[in-house]
């Protein structure tokens, strides 16, 4: 090559970086990564590193298989082949001075970037780090065209906060194919989690093939029909077609394999001694009455579940001797949880080896049943995880409890020195609802939004310092009896699984909810390319009424910097036409408010949100309770009765609804003067198969303003609709007086009384929630 050549390759290079450094300077000046999880410590330093097929790549040998990761993920997403040149350099080191074996250090100057580690583990999160500053259409493979990327100078140093970091997923009640599996893996991966529990399974369906028990994948991993709608609703009904399927062995060593070059550990869960009729359906002798049964079609907690006899015990055993031989984690989830001891009870087998063994009950039968299987599997050489519910009647020596019924269980289980995982339902089930929105996906029930999640603290407040040693990590749960597509759990998990992400990997002096909304913005836009049906909630406006010694304002507000613009004239919101919301809407009459968050581009992001404020006469009065609703659904407070606004239409787990259990509740609202009184409305709401009944009785009590004190006892009209309304006109109500005018008004509302037997919750009082009481 001439010297000419070369000083004009030369100069042209130079004239690159210079043009790349100062675009990336205008564009990036002073601005923080966005990386999720946020690194223990990041600093910005000047300067870029230009990426480029000039770029060499070296690691120490036992890195070479992140680094191989690493290539093909650059390689695959864009123009740029690295090689052995050397105008800048990229390199994978050993470092055993780093303490944690999961942590990192990333430095990225202009002429190199150095990834330390003590492991392949830390080595793979540092690139996950370092894909999150790379551009977001290197995810979809080969549409990107460039072929130089400037990447901001830095240096990070990064470890875990806790060890085990995990979601769920389960393919028992709904299957998902071998490809959206490691979809699933891959994106735990590049969010730093490291366990997958796959929860394989369950009395719809047994899904792992078992080649000693070939009725498993011939009867167990097919229903006949699948339930439509809720399992509460009446009458249930069913689709009549056949459902199920099952992951070859084969199938299974390469998801294994799979999740393993991205640092992720599987632990298959056995379900036993519940969850279970699958199985029993296949092998009848399995359980207690040793009668033919079939794959559950519908969902719940069933009363057949293994029997604890020696030939039950041989089948486990086989059973996980296939297991092991596929998974090598060291963990199986034996289960344990949602055990009926109905067939126990009546079994006289049962009943035997109660008395032979010397159990206290049948909990102790279910204590034996797991410290039988824990050894042997511990014989295999693997330890056991299960559900809180295997502390009931004695803890087997080595378990490991996975707390989801709260904190409990991981409490008294960190106090036993056991090591302990938190998946409390209340912050980590993401089959709840995410939305009070009322056009939200069917789930099971429940409301957990993005931000309950990213304050969620996996150590218990009730622990020591020490106890809290045994807490090893927290894990999303994601149960699919209303989960049916993959599109369906994309939308359930995120962003709630990067919420989790952070929680379980960042320190909880460097999370701000704020911040992390900020960085999720920019996340997502990867999501996208990588056609990741997220829920887009961070769009979505929130509300409250206000009330200011009478003066009602509607507060608005969104988690984003975007803007919200409103209408009050019942239209669509309209950036053109429409006010930019800039403080509290005051409401002086009934209002519609409808508004839209909408960015700099004015196009709107996310949907309608739509309030409508009846401004009846007791809005903003002075109310009072006897008694306090649940505190699970009391968000709104007492106020919310009488705000000018109604509660969901479909669910009662917003703000809006009080929810009491079995008291009787009752209402005092106070007005400033006299005042007249035409008519009192509200509605209840009816869900028989959740414990929620309508009321019998509604008593008001009016004291007018000449001292005397009026009252009637009047029946609740129930006509089985899910929200059942009452209304009560003042002129049947005392018809001699053609005006009342009231200072006080007392509601007392009785509670329903003890369910009916046969009716869920029987023998349990019933529950009551209340919407908006309208005064007229």
């Amino acid at each position: 090559m001439s010297n000419f050549r070369r000083i004009t390759q030369i100069t042209i290079y130079t004239t690159l970086i210079t043009l790349l450094t100062a675009c990336f300077k205008e564009k990036k000046a002073n601005t923080v990564p966005s990386i999720i999880p946020v690194p223990t410590e990041q600093v910005i330093t000047k300067g870029v590193f230009i990426l480029s097929s000039d770029t060499k790549l070296t690691y120490d040998d036992s890195l070479k298989s992140v680094a191989d990761f690493f290539k093909s993920y650059v390689e695959n997403g864009c123009n740029i082949k690295l090689n052995t040149s050397s105008k800048n350099s990229i390199h994978f080191k050993i470092d055993t001075s780093i303490s944690n074996n999961e942590g990192y250090q990333l430095k990225i100057t202009s002429d190199k970037i150095l990834i330390s580690a003590k492991s392949q583990k830390g080595a793979f999160y540092a690139f996950q780090s370092l894909r999150q500053l790379l551009p977001v259409d290197f995810e979809k493979p080969n549409t990107s065209n460039e072929t130089h990327i400037a990447i901001q100078c830095l240096e990070i140093k990064d470890a875990p906060q806790f060890e085990y970091r995990g979601m769920h997923l389960d393919v028992g009640r709904h299957f998902f194919s071998v490809d959206f599996i490691k979809k699933y893996i891959n994106l735990m991966a590049i969010l730093k989690m490291n366990t997958f529990h796959w929860h394989l399974t369950e009395d719809q369906g047994w899904r792992i093939e078992i080649k000693k028990y070939p009725k498993l994948q011939e009867i167990a991993a097919y229903r006949n029909e699948t339930l439509i709608g809720h399992n509460n609703d009446e009458p249930q009904k069913f689709d009549g077609k056949k459902y199920g399927g099952f992951y070859t062995q084969e199938e299974i060593k390469d998801i294994v394999k799979y999740a393993l070059e991205r640092q992720i550990t599987i632990i298959p869960e056995i379900e036993m001694p519940g969850h279970s009729q699958a199985a029993i359906a296949a092998y009848p002798e399995l359980g207690c009455t040793g009668k033919q049964i079939e794959v559950v079609t519908k969902w719940g907690i069933f009363e057949d579940i293994y029997c604890p006899k020696e030939s039950t015990f041989k089948f486990l055993e086989d059973v996980i001797d296939e297991v092991v031989a596929l998974f090598p984690g060291k963990y199986i989830h034996i289960g344990g949880d949602e055990a009926p001891k109905k067939r126990w009870k009546e079994c006289a087998h049962c009943q035997k080896l109660i008395k032979t063994k010397g159990l206290k009950d049948e909990h102790g039968l279910q204590s034996y049943f797991i410290t039988r299987m824990e050894k042997y599997i511990n014989s295999k050489g693997k330890q056991i995880i299960g559900w809180d519910e295997i502390l009931e009647g004695g803890l087997a020596p080595n378990a490991t409890v996975m707390s989801w019924r709260g904190t409990n269980g991981a409490v008294a289980a960190a106090k036993e020195k056991h090591n302990v995982i938190l998946t409390p339902s209340s912050h980590c089930y993401f089959d709840h609802y995410q939305s009070d929105n009322e056009n939200e996906p069917l789930a099971i029930s429940g409301f957990l939004p993005l931000e309950k999640v990213y304050n969620f603290n996996p150590i218990p407040e009730e622990l020591t310092k020490e106890e809290a040693t045994y807490v090893l990590g927290a894990q999303g749960n994601v149960w699919t009896e209303y989960i049916t597509t993959p599109k369906q759990v994309e939308y359930m998990v995120f962003p709630r699984a990067i919420a989790l992400a952070e929680v379980v990997w960042s320190a909880k002096e460097n999370r701000n909810y704020k911040n992390f909304i900020n960085r999720l913005v920019h996340f997502n836009k990867r999501l996208d390319v990588m056609n990741v049906n997220y829920a887009k909630h961070l769009y979505e406006v929130k509300a409250e009424v206000l009330n200011d010694n009478g003066r009602l304002t509607l507060q608005l507000e969104t988690t984003t910097d975007n803007k919200i613009v409103y209408s009050l004239d019942g239209k669509k919101p309209n950036y053109l036409v429409h006010s930019e919301y800039k403080s509290p809407i005051k409401i002086d009459s009934s209002v519609t408010v409808k508004a839209a968050i909408f960015n700099t581009d004015r196009q709107q992001l996310g949907g309608i949100f739509e309030q409508k404020i009846k401004l009846h006469k007791a809005v903003g009065k002075k109310i009072s309770l006897n008694v306090k609703p649940d505190k699970g659904y009391n968000s709104g407070g007492k106020k919310a009765l009488i705000n000018g606004a109604s509660g969901n239409n479909k669910r009662y787990g917003d703000k809006e609804w009080l929810g009491f259990s079995g008291d009787d509740v009752e209402i005092i609202i106070e007005f400033d003067s006299p005042t007249e009184i035409n008519s009192i409305a509200t509605r209840f709401f009816n869900k028989t198969n959740q414990w929620i009944y309508v009321p019998k009785i509604f008593n008001l009590e009016l004291t007018l303003e000449d001292g005397r004190i009026i009252s009637s006892k009047n029946t609740v009209k129930n006509d089985n609709s899910l929200l059942v309304n009452f209304n009560l006109n003042m002129a049947s109500f005392y018809p001699e007086d053609k005006i009342l005018k009231t200072k006080k008004l007392k509601i007392t509302i009785p509670n329903y009384g003890i369910i009916p037997a046969g009716k869920k919750g029987a023998g349990h009082k019933a529950w009551t929630f209340i919407d908006e009481i309208v005064i007229e």
